[in-house]
């Protein structure tokens, strides 16, 4: 009991002689840096996401935009072909600019069209870039050996692509999935069976792919078609939800993937050493993707590739189901867990709003290393469910 007291942020007593409060300025002083944690993060989301927005341009290239509208302005230029006497009058009709000089007012139509305008440029280069990447001629071309018109293309794909791109500055210009002809996915069907099939077998293999071709294979494709209008992939959230979540087989083995510090290199035999480096460097890596400064995967570092993946890469859990599984992913976790000799530890791994050096998480580790109590009752063996099919052995 005495720990659950020394949580609590303040107490208080009644006595003959009133209220009596205790306040704990350690806990207090805890909710205040738990409080500037959380805000930073949200900030740097916040400005993240507006820098992410707008690209390929940037949030300064604005003020450069406005500072060049206005400079022609002043020059008795007019950059709008007309368009900001058009905006002036119309904020007149309105009243918002009544009582506006006429200077002011030219000033405020200047910075709505020069804002139109730099929205306009960034959709603009949206719009070039993802028509850029949805040529694929590059993939066929011999390695080392790029045509001239290769080479032209990827010098546009670079001019386009702005500069200094964060994680996912290019999910917004990657072009859609296309959807291939049915005659296509039958084709290619029969080829990959052929050698699992005798002739007979493939003989009546080809005539279900000829009628799917032709009775419901049309059909299916028009829905396919009108989902890949709406989704920028049409595939991977039914691959996720049918394939993945809805497969009862064991997970160990298909689905969960593990990391290593070091595969043939022994920088230390001390494992509670090497595992408090190896968790420091991987949330090292979290803070690093929460801020975006990884960049995006490119081949040739022209092309880039989808990063949609890295978002529940961690604080991302599956929720065992009897005929579906489901994904929980947080959006921010301060602890992990720890399974050693049948036990589950929760170890945290922030204190005073940072990061707990590997030295410290190395204590943590050592003492679990160190603890000779008992599983509790069902504990000792729930880690070998994931082994088993989902039917069977659940």
């Amino acid at each position: 009991m005495a720990e659950a007291h020394q949580a609590v942020a303040f107490q208080f007593t009644v006595t003959p002689d009133g209220i009596d409060l205790r306040m704990s300025h350690e806990a207090l002083r805890q909710i205040y840096l738990s409080g500037l944690y959380s805000w930073k993060k949200k900030f740097i989301r916040f400005k993240n996401g507006i820098i992410t927005g707008v690209y390929p341009a940037s949030p300064s290239s604005w003020l450069i935009v406005v500072v060049g509208v206005m400079s022609t302005m002043y020059a008795k230029i007019d950059p709008s072909l007309g368009l900001i006497a058009k905006i002036n009058r119309t904020l007149d009709t309105t009243g918002y600019m009544s009582n506006m000089s006429n200077q002011t007012q030219n000033i405020v139509s200047g910075i709505l069209f020069g804002t139109g305008l730099w929205v306009t440029l960034i959709f603009s280069m949206r719009y070039s870039l993802k028509m850029l990447l949805s040529y694929h001629g590059w993939m066929f071309a011999e390695h080392g050996k790029l045509s001239t018109g290769t080479r032209i293309w990827m010098a546009l794909v670079k001019l386009f692509s702005g500069r200094k791109p964060m994680l996912y500055s290019f999910q917004t210009s990657l072009p859609r999935l296309p959807v291939p002809a049915v005659k296509d996915t039958v084709n290619r069907y029969l080829e990959s069976v052929r050698p699992l099939m005798n002739n007979e077998e493939f003989k009546r293999m080809e005539g279900l792919g000829k009628d799917f071709a032709v009775n419901l294979g049309p059909k299916l494709q028009w829905y396919l078609k009108l989902k890949s209008w709406w989704a920028t992939n049409y595939v991977s959230d039914w691959w996720e939800e049918y394939i993945y979540l809805r497969g009862r087989g064991p997970i160990m083995v298909n689905s969960n993937y593990f990391a290593m510090d070091f595969l043939y290199f022994t920088p230390t035999t001390v494992q509670a050493a090497r595992a408090g480096n190896a968790i420091h460097a991987i949330l090292l890596y979290r803070r690093k993707l929460d801020r975006q400064q990884i960049q995006p995967l490119m081949i040739y570092n022209t092309v880039p590739l989808c990063s949609s993946q890295y978002e529940r890469l961690f604080n991302t859990s599956r929720i065992p189901g009897i005929e579906t599984d489901t994904i929980q992913h947080l959006k921010d976790s301060k602890h992990i867990a720890v399974y050693h000799k049948g036990r589950y530890y929760k170890v945290w791994l922030y204190y005073d709003g940072r990061l707990l050096k590997p030295r410290e998480i190395e204590q943590q580790v050592q003492w679990i290393l160190n603890d000779k109590s008992e599983p509790q009752p069902g504990e000792e063996k729930l880690a070998a469910l994931t082994a088993g099919d989902r039917y069977e052995t659940w």
